[in-house]
This record gives C-alpha cells, sequence and structure tokens, in this order.
C-alpha cells in the first residue's frame, strides 16, 4: 500500500494543506472518494468546509454515507468533517451520518461573539485519550464555524465560545476535532501525529 492516510474528498476542502500538513509528520496520503480505498485504508481523514446538505450528498453519492459507519480503522472528522458524524445537523435540517448520538445547532451571535466563530482558542480537556495527549490547557487551535455540537457523552475537549461546546469527541474508532489542526501549528501537527500513532 503507497499510503497510510486515506483523505475523504468530501468536497470543498482545502485538502492541499492537510495533505501538506501529513507530509511534514512522514505520513503518505491519498485522497479518494472509492470505496475499496477507503474501506483497506488503516486511517481515514473525514475534512470538510461548506454546507452539511452538499457534503452529505457528495457522500451519498458514493456510496460512503453506508460504508463511513461500517469502518474499524481511527477516522478524523475535522471541522464540518466532526459534524457529519453525528445525527442531525441543523444546517439545512439535514440528516448525517449518525456514528455519534447529537445535533449539529447553529450558533448564537453574541456580544463580542460574531458568527462565525473564527480564529485561536483553548482546549479545556475533560476526558484523557491517546489523540490529546501531551496536549495542555493553553494550548491554542484554530476555528471557522457557524454551527457546533454542545458537549455530550462523546465530548473529550470543549472550547468556550460564549459556553462551551464540543471540540474533540470520540465513540469508538471514529474521532472528531471541530478545529482545523492543518492550520492549528505545532498544537495541530501534534494532535494529527498523535492520530496517525493510534493503533490501526
Amino acid at each position: 500500500m503507497g499510503f497510510n492516510v486515506a483523505i475523504i474528498d468530501s468536497g470543498g476542502a482545502n485538502l492541499a494543506s492537510l495533505r501538506y500538513a501529513l507530509e511534514r509528520l512522514g505520513a503518505r496520503s491519498i485522497v479518494s472518494v472509492d470505496t475499496e480505498v477507503i474501506a483497506r485504508a488503516p486511517r481515514v481523514l473525514l475534512p470538510g468546509v461548506g454546507a452539511a446538505g452538499n457534503a452529505m450528498e457528495r457522500l451519498r453519492a458514493h456510496g460512503l454515507d453506508s460504508l463511513i459507519p461500517r469502518l474499524t480503522a481511527p477516522l478524523l472528522g475535522i471541522c464540518l468533517g466532526m459534524q457529519l458524524l453525528f445525527t442531525h445537523s441543523a444546517e439545512g435540517d439535514t440528516p448525517c451520518l449518525g456514528v455519534l448520538d447529537g445535533t449539529v445547532e447553529r450558533l448564537r451571535s453574541q456580544p463580542g461573539r460574531p458568527v462565525p466563530h473564527m480564529g485561536w482558542n483553548t482546549l479545556e480537556v475533560r476526558e484523557p485519550d491517546p489523540l490529546l495527549e501531551g496536549i495542555a490547557a493553553a494550548d491554542h487551535v484554530y476555528f471557522v464555524h457557524s454551527f457546533a455540537v454542545p458537549p455530550g457523552p462523546s465530548t473529550l475537549a470543549a472550547t468556550d465560545y460564549g459556553g462551551p461546546l464540543s471540540a474533540v469527541v470520540r465513540r469508538k474508532n471514529f474521532y472528531g476535532v471541530q478545529f482545523h489542526p492543518e492550520r492549528s501549528g505545532k498544537t495541530g501537527a501534534h494532535i494529527l501525529r498523535n492520530f496517525l500513532a493510534l493503533a490501526a
């Protein structure tokens, strides 16, 4: 196998910067919507930028909506990709993959808290996990999003933006991060390195 990470081409994502971030960590990646390629990948990334409805349409068109919940390799959803792992998104009233229980809700604009939430914020680690090994409370990561998931049973780490939001989630081999690790400097690289070290 000529790669150790398959990146699902969910459309609109900044795939080049994600591939470059992986390359800097010594990982070989392939971008694909081929169910056979993704099914045999030792690790899978589900990035996403844009609208939930469009992303789910693209996954359904390639049969990935039925494949993804059956994967046993470590999978990391990024930004919209994390949101797609949940049951439902308020964005366009969109049924999602249902790997994680919960509903994605629109952020509410508040004084000093415009929507989208865009910029650097810290993580509050709530549950220890290999994905977050070595991450400290003062470490910052980069967010760009208008929808979010309230903290729940799958929340490993939260961030505060006018109230707590899920920043890192997990159920079994399915992980998600609401921020962009490929744009989050050393902290983002550290989290990607931890993901690459997860046992397939």
